[in-house]
């Protein structure tokens, strides 16, 4: 007979969560094994970016457990506990060692160390955060619509593209010359921003039912597009754009806030505001698979 505290596992969602698991777990190992062969001085560069691409896959998988969650009504409590260790592994651990590895092997070990270890905290620390405020029964305003810090996906990606934008330059005999002093400040920022009391849209109503206008659907089809041309550096430009709008929103007029966010989100009249396709959850509901 099946223990009635057993929670519920809803296969989708939490399979997309596994994927984002595995990906974090990989480039983990990939990690490790060009660091062995950087020491050896047989380049490893290729294990980097393998590493890279996974972190960034990672991200897509957190995508997806939650609007899968979303729109077929299939949150749990399990999918979020599940989300969020899957997002320490891929979101914390793996950028963390990444971090320790090539962006600041300039530094000394120790300050490498510590540097590495408080983004991963601040990462674990948010994630926590995140869990509390979604199992509060106390309604949060704008949960749907905002997250309270930066996101822990998007300070991965935003690690993991700066390495790969770091890695192109070294493949070209580039130079990022004094440029690498500021690369612990930024880490320490994004740390900080993690567990911040910025706000930080979360773009939980696009799915497949939103609406855009031509010009903006051609906006976005055409920055897509140049992205995937020059993917060594333009998806630092759009993590880092993303990190900066939070932290310059509070002082962007409403007017203006409404109308950068409502045109990247669309329209979307055939459902309630707030609400996912098929789902009949609260509009100040955080989503407990999927951390976004």
């Amino acid at each position: 007979m099946k223990d009635p505290a057993d929670p519920k596992i809803y296969l989708l969602p939490n399979l997309m969560t596994a994927g984002n698991l595995f990906c974090g777990f990989w480039a983990t190992v990939r990690i490790l094994e060009g660091s062995v062969q950087r020491a050896a001085e047989e380049g490893g560069t290729q294990h980097f970016r393998e590493a890279i691409i996974l972190i960034l896959v990672a991200c897509i998988f957190d995508l997806l457990d939650g609007r899968l969650a979303r729109m077929g009504n299939r949150e749990s409590p399990f999918g979020r506990e599940f989300d969020s260790l899957a997002d320490v592994v891929s979101f914390g651990i793996a950028p963390a060692l990444m971090v320790f590895k090539i962006v600041l092997h300039d530094l000394p070990d120790r300050w490498a160390l510590i540097i590495s270890f408080i983004y991963l905290c601040c990462g674990a620390m948010r994630l926590a955060r995140f869990n509390c405020i979604a199992a509060s029964p106390v309604a949060t305003p704008d949960a749907s619509k905002s997250f309270k810090g930066l996101p822990i996906p998007a300070a991965a990606g935003t690690i993991a593209s700066l390495t790969l934008f770091m890695l192109w330059l070294e493949s070209g005999e580039k130079s990022i010359g004094n440029w690498r002093y500021a690369l612990p400040a930024l880490l320490l920022f994004l740390s900080w921003m993690m567990f911040s009391q910025f706000r930080y849209p979360s773009f939980k109503v696009i799915n497949w039912r939103t609406k855009h206008t031509i010009p903006v659907f051609l906006m976005l089809l055409l920055l897509f597009v140049f992205t995937l041309i020059n993917y060594q550096w333009m998806p630092f430009v759009l993590f880092m754009t993303y990190l900066l709008y939070g932290f310059l929103r509070p002082w962007i007029s409403r007017s203006w806030r409404r109308e950068i966010e409502e045109s990247i989100e669309g329209e979307d009249e055939d459902e309630p505001e707030g609400g996912a396709a098929g789902a009949s959850v609260p509009t100040d509901a955080p989503k407990p698979a999927g951390q976004g």
